[in-house]
């Protein structure tokens, strides 16, 4: 049974995160059923977009926020449809969820002009757990097609004047062009990343400013990731099929370098 889940995480790691909902659908025609509420926990989907009915603003939904079939809004703490014994924070992480929020708002607007986030935080025995979510779409007016998902879990864990945190992000990303200069290009691909780290915490606002720096530096280092193992080896496929120069000049090129190589190796001897 196990080797059955851990051959369906793989295949679900290979195919194009737009697309997940609609794989996973298919998968659980294939695994046992004893495995679906396994995967459907384990593996990360492209995060929604639902309006509070009470403020009136967009906030992302998950499982995080899930409880059976209602979400939880970041903005009025409320579920939708409404859930009078749904789960909800203790009145401490509803005030550090709700400042959370606001930063992140500022935080979004700042690196990615643009977009949705939404924070949500709960506890869980001996320790609390924070969620950040970021969602930015391409705008489809410039024929291109594209969401960027962020998706932060944080487990903290308080230990005198010092917390621990456990941040483990998964970023989902694609992006399809359909025009006459590119023709039909498809790059898409996800990633999860974690780190652990300890921080001082003199008061409970201290929280947000440890969060949001090992997002900011997560985020960074993953979106260089992506750009190496997505773009740049793109860009090398493409210039092994088709060189901007022409095969002359790239021969010349190889040339001269290999006799420079050979006139370095002669002066060392």
């Amino acid at each position: 049974m196990s080797d059955q889940f851990d051959c369906a995480l793989d295949l679900m790691r290979r195919l194009p995160p737009q697309n997940v909902e609609e794989n996973l659908a298919k998968l659980f025609d294939l695994v046992h059923p004893s495995l679906v509420d396994d995967l459907l926990s384990t593996i990360d989907q492209p995060l929604k977009v639902k309006v509070c009915p009470k403020t009136k603003k967009d906030y992302l939904i998950c499982d995080y926020n899930r409880d059976g079939d209602s979400y939880r809004s970041p903005w009025s703490n409320e579920y939708e449809p409404e859930l009078p014994d749904g789960l909800i924070p203790s009145p401490t992480l509803r005030k550090l969820e709700i400042a959370a929020n606001e930063a992140f708002d500022t935080y979004r607007e700042m690196y990615y002009e643009g977009g949705i986030s939404s924070v949500y935080a709960y506890d869980a025995e001996d320790k609390f757990v924070v969620v950040v979510l970021i969602k930015k779409v391409g705008d489809s007016a410039k024929r291109m097609k594209g969401a960027w998902d962020s998706i932060h879990v944080f487990e903290v864990q308080e230990r005198g004047r010092n917390a621990q945190y456990k941040l483990t992000s998964t970023i989902m990303l694609y992006m399809i062009t359909k025009n006459q200069e590119l023709g039909n290009l498809n790059l898409s691909g996800n990633m999860t990343r974690q780190i652990e780290q300890d921080f001082p915490v003199d008061e409970p606002a201290a929280h947000i400013v440890n969060i949001g720096r090992m997002v900011e530096d997560m985020e960074m280092k993953m979106r260089n990731s992506l750009q190496e193992v997505y773009f740049s080896k793109t860009k090398d496929i493409v210039n092994d099929l088709r060189s901007l120069s022409s095969l002359e000049e790239t021969r010349r090129q190889a040339k001269i370098q290999k006799e420079l190589v050979g006139r370095l190796m002669d002066r060392n001897k």
